[in-house]
């Protein structure tokens, strides 16, 4: 698996940031709350199951004000069924939003993986790589080198 600072994970940060993006969050931290530890290992009699988990202490979320303010950002939350102060238990919202965004963290992290394992990643890059294509030879690119 990909290591990166902050934790070990194969793309958290790509994950948490469209969440981030979608639910009104502060795009800015993303960085810090992507920090996170995804574990795999193989488990069951025969070794032949897998337990995959996701530990990321470090999530920023709230779920009023700033851009949870903003109407397609409502919606996001609504749908999530978080929109809002929860009136029963503060804070409950903003804690279940931290749980939507690290399940979604590990079933990225999952997929990922099992891409990465079955050589399909490395298939699609190769089958839709654009840099394949010669850029000096497209319409209205600069083919002049800088001096």
């Amino acid at each position: 698996m990909a290591g990166s600072i902050g934790g070990f994970n194969a793309h958290a940060a790509n994950i948490v940031a469209a969440i981030y993006i979608a639910c009104g969050q502060d795009p800015a931290q993303s960085v810090g709350s992507s920090n996170c530890i995804t574990l795999m290992e193989a488990t069951g009699p025969t070794n032949e199951d897998l337990h995959i988990s996701c530990t990321m202490p470090s999530i920023e979320v709230g779920t009023v004000g700033g851009g949870t303010n903003l109407a397609p950002q409502q919606a996001c939350l609504k749908m999530l069924g978080i929109q809002g102060a929860s009136k029963e238990n503060p804070g409950e919202n903003a804690r279940q939003l931290a749980r939507v965004v690290c399940g979604t963290v590990l079933a990225g992290e999952l997929s990922l993986m099992a891409a990465l394992a079955a050589g399909h990643l490395v298939k699609s890059h190769m089958t839709h790589n654009r840099s394949k294509m010669n850029l000096q030879e497209l319409p209205g690119t600069c083919t002049k080198k800088a001096a």
